[in-house]
């Protein structure tokens, strides 16, 4: 903590401070009111409910694209249509203002930036929800893939995922023994064409839902990947996010 600033009072400073006893106090300012934003109320969905409530949003509130602007530059990214809960989810707490209370909390270079949590009180009411996994074939963990983050499965055998924990992955460019070798998965040609040519984290997949790409700005995560880290790795300087829905 800072230590407290102490002062002597000086003959102005006393007068200054009767004046002010005399004088009425100025009307508390009013915070401005979060608009309105429609869509099922975040802080009351469960395990058992959000996922027809998030279907029902994302039918009625369709969305394609966020875009994140850092202190480093602007993300753009592309959600994909086949997990729809993870797009739904993303999309709801886009528009409701909750990432752009968060910050980037974790950095492994080489490996993936993790982001959308706090020490606030809003973000830790909303863990309460999690997303059953929408694992795809076609979405695997590639430089640039967007996925969301999960207890290990000790404690989360059903693989659910968080509501607002994402990442995105950095990685490594692997030639095919190397991928393979990460992965018990057979990998498919397009996986090993991947990895060798942008690079990728194979030991996550089938092991995280993988929900959309960066389709502008894979530089500006680059450059995340690489800021001084605590030995818990949250950088030592905050990253904070501004995210909106562009599309």
């Amino acid at each position: 903590m800072l230590p407290s600033l102490r002062f002597a009072p000086t003959a102005l400073a006393v007068a200054l401070l009767a004046a002010a006893c005399n004088q009425a106090p100025p009307p508390a300012a009013v915070p401005a009111a979060r608009p309105a934003v429609p869509g099922p109320d975040i802080a009351t969905l469960t395990d058992e409910t959000a996922p027809a409530a998030l279907l029902a949003y994302g039918q009625q509130y369709p969305g394609s694209e966020v875009l994140f602007t850092t202190r480093f530059g602007k993300i753009r990214v592309h959600l994909y249509d086949d997990t729809p809960l993870h797009k739904a989810n993303f999309l709801l707490l886009t528009r409701k203002g909750v990432f752009s209370e968060t910050m980037f909390n974790r950095v492994v270079k080489g490996f993936a930036v993790q982001g959308g949590q706090t020490a606030g009180p809003r973000t830790i009411r909303l863990h309460r929800y999690r997303l059953p996994p929408e694992f795809r074939p076609g979405h695997f963990h590639h430089q640039g893939a967007l996925g969301m983050a999960r207890y290990d499965d000790d404690e989360n055998p059903g693989r659910l995922s968080s509501n607002t924990d994402f990442f995105f992955v950095v990685g490594e460019k692997l030639d095919a023994r190397q991928a393979q070798a990460m992965t018990p998965r057979r990998l498919t040609p397009a996986q090993l064409r991947a990895y060798a040519t942008v690079g990728g984290t194979p030991s996550l997949d089938g092991q995280y839902t993988v929900f959309g790409e960066i389709t502008e700005g894979q530089d500006v995560v680059n450059k995340i990947s690489q800021v001084p880290v605590e030995p818990d790795k949250w950088p030592v300087q905050d990253i904070t996010m501004r995210v909106e829905v562009v599309k």
